[in-house]
């Protein structure tokens, strides 16, 4: 009969990033090391509705280095996968390297997979074809009564597969060979904390040895950033792009688009050692919190509140044990002041104000579903080096955010304990909390 195990017994051996500042851990690190932001004018799409085309765009991952380099033995499955897919696919494989698991050893059954990702939208240009097809002479407009005669025959067969928020997880599976547990959640950017907390419990449940646990995502879309533009979301200021994403900074003026992925290697305690593998980290607990709107607006504060305290309960932790906060850090004030005020709110007036605070999203930009994994890396790696990863562009700290802000170059610290946060649009928020071995 196969044995639970605790939740301190959840480690991590692996992890894999596609991010705007690098594509292997070395490269990350070096680049969060230097305080080098990810943020640049981007080159994926024309008319770009994002001012100034700024946004973190992975420049390194393009189709050709996908094919050649990132996914060169699962060229044949690129055409059934969409970016958002093929950057998740890419750090799950990174991912398995880094850990130096060899697959022809293990026990395939309890190999599971567990991914993160938004819902998902084809370009534009995708459904041009079919949608003029649909247009009669008579009448310019869409006739959707002759889609299904008319403009469906336009599209590619595999049309729906490389949008399906649940493909990242099978490419994965199908890649590793990976018989066990299998989930997919499309949380936005709640997702690579939730997906943490789902991986921990299936290894605490001893269903599995080994989860593949990531995320993937992107803002950085022709119709994502317009909705973006629309709803007023989108930061207008500095001119330069590396410095338009301004967290908790008094000027700031709205969120960064961006996109990105990560995968972590998590691992049994037993398993882990049993191979021989270097522990990286442990995952000690997570939490989420919903709050309904009030006045059609999302409760933030309340979100973030439910989410840290859950997560410390899981992790049975006081705010004290905890040496750092990787927060959302939006760069929208709105959000900004939530978070500030409910980290206030669970670690109190004196350790609130003292606590360091990091925000990763003025270096990555908001990838959405991308971004919790991404963060947490970003903590990760920086603790191994025994700092905590600076937050960019954070001049001039808002006086409705009284944190202690991580500025200007990595801090050095001795506590490997972090917290990080994250917050969808919607109100949704997600709590993790990692050790650094």
């Amino acid at each position: 009969m196969v044995q639970a195990v605790s939740a301190s017994d959840v480690v991590i051996t692996g992890i894999g990033v596609m991010s705007p500042i690098g594509v292997d851990v070395d490269t990350f690190w070096a680049n969060l090391a230097a305080g080098r932001s990810g943020i640049t004018k981007t080159t994926l799409f024309p008319g770009f509705a994002a001012p100034d085309q700024a946004g973190g765009q992975v420049m390194e991952f393009t189709e050709e280095s996908a094919r050649k380099v990132f996914l060169k033995d699962h060229r044949k499955n690129l055409k059934a996968m969409c970016r958002e897919i093929q950057l998740g696919v890419a750090s799950a494989m990174q991912a398995l390297a880094n850990s130096k698991l060899d697959l022809s050893t293990i026990n395939h059954e309890r190999l599971g997979v567990e991914f993160g990702a938004n819902l998902m939208l084809s370009a534009p240009d995708i459904l041009a074809s079919a949608c003029d097809a649909s247009v009669s002479p008579e009448n310019p407009t869409l006739q959707t009564s002759a889609w299904g005669r008319l403009g469906l025959p336009r599209m590619e067969p595999l049309w729906l597969l490389r949008y399906l928020p649940n493909m990242p997880a099978c490419h994965i599976s199908i890649a590793a060979d990976a018989r066990g547990p299998s989930n997919s959640l499309t949380l936005d950017d709640a997702s690579g904390n939730t997906v943490l907390g789902e991986a921990q419990r299936i290894l605490q449940r001893g269903s599995a040895d080994i989860m593949i646990t990531g995320s993937t995502g992107t803002t950085l879309h022709p119709i994502k950033t317009m909705h973006l533009g629309l709803w007023h979301e989108l930061a207008t200021s500095p001119a330069e792009p590396s410095q338009r994403c301004r967290p908790f900074d008094r000027d700031a003026s709205g969120r960064v688009v961006a996109e990105g992925a990560c995968t972590f290697i998590l691992e049994t305690r037993t398993h882990a050692e049993g191979r021989g593998a270097p522990i990286l980290g442990r995952i000690l607990g997570t939490g989420s919190g919903v709050v309904t709107t009030r006045e059609g607006k999302p409760l933030f504060r309340e979100a973030f509140v439910r989410a840290i305290r859950s997560a410390l309960k899981s992790a049975d932790l006081s705010p004290e044990d905890i040496g750092h906060v990787n927060a959302h850090g939006l760069g929208m004030k709105d959000v900004d002041v939530a978070e500030a005020r409910a980290i206030l709110d669970v670690f109190g007036p004196e350790l609130g104000r003292r606590i360091p605070v990091t925000a990763m999203k003025s270096v990555l930009g908001n990838s959405g579903a991308g971004s919790g994994t991404l963060e947490l890396a970003a903590s990760l790696i920086s603790l191994q080096h025994g700092v905590i990863p600076a937050t960019l562009n954070c001049d001039n700290v808002n006086p409705e955010c009284p944190l202690n802000i991580v500025r200007g170059e990595p801090r050095s610290t001795t506590n490997k304990v972090v917290l990080s946060l994250n917050v969808t649009r919607a109100g949704q928020a997600s709590a993790a909390i990692v050790e650094c071995s």
